[in-house]
């Protein structure tokens, strides 16, 4: 367990919920050392099962974002259908980093500045060599992506629902 990377339990008390609810996620609390269902990387990583996020106290901040994220641009055909991997491309899998971005900065307790911070040091790696440099300077195709299926509105705030 990275040391370094805020945990779920360090967020106030419903955080995820309400930033999360407006999408039809359910998160689905585990006590501590409980295994996690549909955690793609296992340990303390955030699971995802159909419309189910499964995190336990001790669940990095950011991994519950990128699953969150992964449940959000999925279409609905693969969104019914979701268990543990999503098997997007790489665009998607980089449109889900872009908007955990925005999320971040919209969780009560967190920010984009702390979401970054976490990825690097959980091992996210990126050509430019940070998370921060890779949104500030080659994420383009990213908000490309978010932006052709509705997923974010052209002012750059998340729009609020699932892929259709």
């Amino acid at each position: 367990m990275d040391p370094e990377v805020m945990r779920s339990n360090e967020l106030a008390a419903g955080a995820l919920e309400a930033l999360l609810s407006p999408y039809g996620l359910q998160l689905q609390w585990l006590d501590a050392g409980t295994p996690i269902p549909g955690s793609y990387w296992g340990e303390t990583e955030a699971g995802l099962v159909g419309d189910r996020l499964y995190l336990r106290p001790d669940t990095p901040v950011h991994s519950a974002l990128h699953e969150a994220c992964h449940y959000i641009c999925v279409d609905a055909s693969r969104r019914a259908t979701l268990h543990t991997d999503a098997n997007g491309c790489d665009t998607e899998e980089m449109g889900v980093c872009y908007l955990q971005a925005l999320l971040a900065e919209q969780l009560r307790g967190y920010s984009r500045a702390r979401l970054f911070a976490d990825m690097d040091a959980w091992g996210y790696n990126f050509v430019l060599g940070s998370a921060a440099a890779w949104f500030e300077g080659d994420s383009a195709d990213a908000l490309a992506f978010l932006q052709q299926y509705g997923l974010v509105a052209s002012t750059g705030r998340p729009g609020g629902r699932c892929r259709a």
